[in-house]
């Protein structure tokens, strides 16, 4: 739960400006996108393999962007 902490003076504006830069820092939306459908841990495990691949072949200069 993101709780903000707001002053009787500030505007609504910048609290939700504040609750918005939270929200995105604690990554809720990704959480909740992973955990609607289940993944294998073999199948997870293979996209970091070719994650790792493709990052390493873009420092050694073999794929270009």
């Amino acid at each position: 739960m993101l709780i903000i902490d707001s002053k009787d003076c500030e505007n609504i504006d910048k609290a939700l400006k504040k609750y918005k830069k939270k929200f995105e820092k604690a990554k809720v939306l990704l959480q909740l996108r992973s955990r609607q459908s289940y993944t294998k841990k073999s199948v997870k495990r293979r996209g970091e393999v070719l994650r790792a691949i493709y990052k390493q072949k873009i420092t050694t200069g073999q794929i270009e962007i």
